[in-house]
């Protein structure tokens, strides 16, 4: 199990300043911030102007989900200063490549890009990775520019290694490995609290891009809200789920051009009623024959799907009353609830739809094509059940997120999340506004079911040429 799926990812919650020179490894800075961002690094990209040459700000921008600063006098949306705001609260700045021309203005405080700007006006750790061709890594100048950033400012520097280098000579020169790279950054900052914690304070994310319409013709099947269960007329027992998350799927999968089926426990979010088949339920028991109804048809032995995906993002009650009393309880009379375990729902979906019984026997048919099944699963403290639970259910995808750290509850607009999925993968995300979290996770299952159909073209082909 991976450290993030621990809950342990050893740059949760940091911003990271990727400052990306004009080498022409600054390719591998694309992959660079993702191996930041999948140790729960927010990444934030500065370009100097050679480096855009190379490698557009789009590609940084859709990655980072941040405008991209390539401009000295640019200015953010709500009028500040971007490479100060990246500054003033990244917790380290990391150029990664860096060319020689860069190493030089730094060593002497040229300002002439935002990358050089930035590390200027910070005082957060600053990581450089050189490349460079050989002969210029091996110059006198060049070295006594390292050796003051090392030894007079204080930069880490990750020295480049040998082998083949763009001008088609071999030498030292060429940019560090990345997970060196990476190995640095988690040093410096080791055992340092995050420097601004304040979202607001931070970079801006950049707005939503919108999503091709990749989903149209699919049935999306979506819950959301949490389920109450009856302890007399009036109480109940429920959870603090307000839906927002369930809802942002939905929405985000009929922008995407699906028809979407949302069943709605307890929300407490306005519903997209106009576009989307909404149906209501309470309880665990009502929630399940909605579940079946719309899935499958009903309860029986279905062979054909009547949806493409779900995703269970409703918090379902762990337990209900045994007997709820059918009037009104009296304080004075005391109360001693017994509680009942209740059906794992999402678990007893995959079965049907892999053709399985209770006891996880093949009895029939698995249902085709096959549904992409994703569930959600909150936790508080430790995600270490997570990769139990998207085994034991079964599902294709499994959402897991801490409720209680901050800005990843209930009730919050943001959510910071880990995709497991049951191929192996597993990937953690920043926290994010809860459409962009729904955004990405349809990412996949849209990735998903065109994959499935393709697959499934294949066979036929073959069939028929048998």
């Amino acid at each position: 199990m991976t450290d993030r799926v621990r809950g342990r990812a050893r740059l949760d919650g940091r911003l990271i300043a990727l400052g990306v020179t004009g080498s022409i490894a600054a390719y591998k800075a694309v992959e660079l911030l993702r191996l930041l961002a999948a140790e729960g690094a927010d990444v934030v990209v500065l370009l100097s102007p050679s480096a855009a040459r190379f490698v557009g700000p789009l590609t940084f921008e859709a990655l980072s989900r941040h405008p991209v600063e390539t401009e000295l006098m640019e200015l953010l949306p709500d009028g500040r200063i971007g490479h100060i705001v990246i500054a003033d609260t990244a917790d380290a700045v990391v150029v990664a490549p860096a060319t020689a021309h860069w190493l030089g203005a730094m060593a002497n405080g040229l300002a002439g890009d935002v990358v050089t700007a930035a590390c200027l006006a910070t005082s957060a750790p600053v990581i450089v990775a050189p490349a460079m061709d050989g002969d210029m890594w091996t110059h006198p100048a060049t070295q006594s520019n390292v050796a003051r950033l090392r030894d007079a400012f204080g930069y880490a520097i990750v020295a480049p290694e040998s082998g083949p280098l763009a001008s088609g000579q071999s030498g030292i020169g060429r940019l560090a490995e990345l997970p060196a790279i990476v190995e640095a950054v988690v040093a410096r900052l080791s055992g340092t609290a995050v420097r601004q914690p304040d979202a607001a304070a931070r970079p801006p994310l950049a707005p939503t891009a919108p999503r091709d319409a990749d989903l149209t013709g699919r049935h999306v099947v979506v819950t959301a809200g949490g389920t109450r269960e009856p302890i007399d007329p009036v109480r109940f027992i429920g959870n603090r789920s307000t839906g927002k998350m369930g809802v942002a799927i939905a929405e985000a999968a009929l922008n995407r051009g699906a028809r979407v089926t949302l069943i709605a426990a307890d929300v407490s979010v306005a519903l997209p009623e106009d576009r989307a088949r909404v149906v209501r339920v309470e309880t665990t028991g009502e929630l399940r024959g909605a579940l079946l109804d719309a899935l499958f048809g009903g309860a029986g032995s279905p062979a054909t799907a009547r949806f493409d995906a779900l995703v269970m993002a409703a918090a379902v009650s762990d337990f209900a009353p045994v007997r709820p009393a059918g009037r009104k309880l009296v304080r004075s009379e005391g109360l001693n609830l017994e509680l009942e375990a209740t059906p794992d729902l999402l678990a007893e979906v995959a079965r049907i739809a892999h053709g399985l019984d209770a006891a996880g026997d093949e009895t029939r048919a698995p249902v085709a094509p096959r549904p992409f099944l994703v569930g959600f699963a909150a936790e508080t403290g430790s995600l270490d059940r997570a990769a139990d639970k998207l085994r034991a259910k079964g599902v294709d995808l499994l959402v897991a997120n801490d409720v209680a750290e901050a800005g990843s509850g209930f009730g919050t607009d943001t959510n910071r999340v880990v995709i497991l999925s049951a191929y192996g993968a597993s990937e953690g995300l920043p926290l994010l506004p809860k459409r962009e979290v729904a955004d990405r996770l349809l990412d996949r299952v849209a990735a998903a079911l065109d994959a499935r159909d393709a697959a499934g073209q294949t066979a036929g082909m073959q069939e028929v040429s048998r």
